[in-house]
């Protein structure tokens, strides 16, 4: 799903212009975005939480030469979704979802 199907979704359920429908999915979209900067958890109770892990420096090799390399440390993103998120992707009842799985939920 692209951002311009979101935005016309939301026009859609909402009965936002598109303007103000693309405004608000660009202020979401920002929010999150400043938090994970700030190194904040964004969590959204049925959805899931987003947040920034740290992948820590190790050694790699160049699959072509064999040549050891070293890997810096560097911040990726991360998203778990909630318990009722990975039940209806998964096609299960929330029971069915086991909580060690992660989420928010």
């Amino acid at each position: 799903m692209t951002k311009a199907k979101v935005v016309a979704v939301l026009m859609e359920r909402t009965g936002l212009s598109r303007r103000d429908a693309t405004v608000a999915v660009e202020v979401f979209m920002d929010q999150v975005k400043a938090g994970l900067s700030r190194d904040e958890k964004v969590s959204l109770v049925g959805f899931g939480t987003f947040y920034v892990k740290v992948q820590r420096a190790r050694q790699g090799r160049n699959p072509r030469t064999g040549q050891s390399i070293a890997i810096p440390e560097k911040r990726v993103t991360v998203f778990k979704p909630g318990k009722s998120f990975r039940a209806m992707v998964n096609g299960l009842s929330e029971d069915e979802v086991s909580d060690d799985d992660g989420g928010d939920e």
